[in-house]
């Protein structure tokens, strides 16, 4: 561990300011007792920081020690009365065998309910896994058998996306969560003999989602690299827009806490409520997804404007071409870009001044990561030449719950991503592996198309894609949302791309729709888009 880097960033971002003694001893000796799970996280915060206010969500404040107390009834309630534990079992049979640990699955949204269910899994060792909640209820009843769920959670708003779960399965809505945390005795919840994990489920936009069971930081010098990149303060209020389900909002969440920070949460993303919680709760810091961003801008300017941001941070997608300085010209220069996936977390991050340089880069590998370019037998590449990108660090996800493999290469993670290093160190990436389109036998980046069309002023989001043809085998597609008040036909599309790509390159479909079909994490369906 680099001492002298881990040291300067903690100081700089105020995590080595004094507090009572006292505290500060409970504090590392529950970390050292608990382990660096959620629930060990929580259960340190609330030793330091008990008074501090740990969520604010649709419902009010919560505390960290209130937080706690509520995490740990929960924990004994599921013990007790469900039968969730870390060595499984209580099991039934078709659920696993003993010695691997129960999963809870949760199907909530973003609220102080979520974190404290999860937290409650991480102090039994079990794992928690989080379901996406735009699952229909058969592909959760699908995910349920495969995850071996234990049980489920679900806000009483998503009942319906339950009812076709196997009965080995305990459903566990919002009103039961508050009969098992009455019931819990707290007192009787014991360190387990290892931390539980979370599983992460994958976007899921090409193919049914796999599960990602993410490991638990273990080196302090993981969390001062990313502080070095995207500079939160110590008890910052940080609104975390993207769902927790996702990786990005469950990355966000972690590090709100390991800052003994605030977490501003709402079950729902609306652009203007955004903009007002910012500033009315005098948020330091957002996290958010591209998509998100579009939409700030878009909204009518609250009355207050959030003036104490400092810190945008954004991931999920792509970054449209224009976006980053268009946002900095209205907010000042705030945003910072993270390249990462479910399975690597993290790959690079680029700062503002970055950004500005050149608007679309992913960045640098904060200290503790690598990222490489390579060939198709993963020997590295020319810097400037597109290659795939290989991600390493130490919290690479080698195998999905499935038993599946992610993609290692030589120890180092295949993100499935096209890319380049420029001469200076940036990263950039260039397009899905798998987003090559054959068309009259000549390839075409889907990227690249999208690329330039949302380059138009009048483009807000432009999605590009092949469909089947007759003829040539494949054609180009375009989708595109157009910004409020502008126009723009599909021959003026066709024209500009024939203009400065290949012919072969000109999209013979050119669709205009209100917004394209995205996940929660800001992605794009292609399935979902309208024929």
């Amino acid at each position: 561990m680099d001492i002298p880097f881990v040291f300067t960033t903690f100081a700089r971002s105020g995590l080595f300011n004094p507090g009572p003694p006292l505290r500060m001893l409970r504090q590392f000796a529950e970390l050292r007792r608990w382990g660096l799970g959620l629930g060990g996280q929580l259960r340190s915060d609330a030793a330091r920081d008990p008074d501090r206010i740990a969520i604010i969500d649709d419902g009010g404040q919560h505390t960290y020690a209130a937080l706690l107390e509520r995490a740990e009834r929960l924990a004994a309630g599921l013990r007790d009365q469900i039968g969730v534990n870390a060595r499984g079992e209580t099991r039934t049979e078709g659920q696993g065998g003993p010695g691997e640990p129960d999963r809870v699955g949760f199907l909530c949204r973003n609220h102080a309910g979520l974190v404290a269910g999860v937290a409650a899994t991480s102090l039994l060792g079990a794992d928690a896994v989080l379901v996406n909640a735009g699952l229909s209820a058969a592909q959760v009843a699908a995910l349920a058998d495969e995850q071996r769920l234990r049980g489920l959670v679900f806000d009483s708003d998503l009942r319906g996306r339950a009812e076709e779960l196997p009965n080995t399965v305990e459903r566990i809505d919002e009103s039961t969560v508050d009969d098992l945390v009455q019931g819990g005795a707290p007192s009787r919840v014991r360190p387990p003999p290892r931390p539980g994990h979370t599983i992460v489920l994958t976007a899921g936009t090409t193919g049914a989602p796999k599960g990602a069971r993410r490991p638990n930081p273990g080196r302090l010098a993981l969390l001062a690299g990313i502080l070095d990149r995207i500079p939160v303060r110590a008890r910052d209020r940080v609104l975390i827009a993207p769902p927790i389900f996702h990786a990005w909002g469950y990355g966000a969440l972690q590090l709100t806490l390991a800052m003994r920070g605030t977490a501003v949460l709402s079950r729902h993303f609306d652009p203007a409520a955004t903009l007002t919680s910012l500033a009315t709760n005098e948020c330091a810091a957002l996290f958010a997804v591209p998509m998100m961003l579009n939409r700030l801008l878009d909204a009518s300017p609250p009355e207050r404007r959030p003036t104490r941001l400092r810190v945008v941070a954004i991931s999920g997608s792509a970054l449209p071409n224009d976006l980053a300085t268009h946002f900095m010209d209205e907010y000042g220069d705030v945003l910072y870009n993270l390249y990462g996936s479910t399975e690597a977390s993290w790959a690079s991050i680029a700062t503002p001044a970055e950004l500005r340089r050149a608007p679309t880069t992913a960045g640098r590998p904060p200290r503790g990561t690598r990222v490489e370019i390579v060939d198709g037998n993963g020997d590295p590449m020319p810097r400037g030449r597109t290659g795939h990108i290989v991600v390493g660090n130490d919290m690479l996800v080698d195998r999905y719950t499935s038993g599946a493999a992610t993609g290692m290469r030589k120890g180092m993670l295949a993100t499935g991503d096209l890319g380049h290093i420029d001469a200076d160190g940036l990263v950039f990436v260039d397009g899905r592996e798998d987003d090559m389109i054959v068309s009259g036998g000549e390839n075409v980046s889907a990227s690249q198309v999208e690329g330039l069309l949302a380059g138009l002023p009048q483009v807000r989001e432009v999605a590009v894609t092949g469909v089947p043809d007759r003829e040539f085998g494949q054609r180009l597609a375009a989708w595109i949302a157009l910004r409020p008040g502008t126009q723009l036909d599909a021959d003026q599309v066709r024209e500009h791309v024939r203009r400065n790509l290949a012919r072969f390159a000109v999209p013979r479909d050119v669709r205009f729709v209100d917004a394209l079909p995205r996940n929660a994490a800001g992605k794009v369906v292609p399935r979902l888009l309208p024929t």
